[in-house]
């Protein structure tokens, strides 16, 4: 069903930010990135207790590409 939609300021949205108004049917990112990062960086919460004393992060990638950003227009 169509959406009708009034005025609409917008202040800013940031480079991988998604805005849409009224009936979607399909959204997808615009941008592909890949992290590394070591044991235990990536954990949240109260009262946390991260045991990694020998760690190593591989960051050697053998694959040209991880996801295609074809038809992503």
């Amino acid at each position: 069903m169509p959406a009708i939609v009034g005025a609409i300021k917008v202040l800013s949205i940031g480079e991988a930010g998604v805005f849409h108004v009224g009936d979607v049917f399909s959204i997808s990112p615009k941008s592909v990135s890949k992290t590394f990062a070591g044991a235990g960086s990536f954990n949240t919460g109260n009262g946390l207790t991260v045991s990694s004393y020998l760690s190593a992060t591989n960051t050697y990638d053998q694959d040209a590409v991880d996801q295609a950003m074809i038809g992503n227009l």
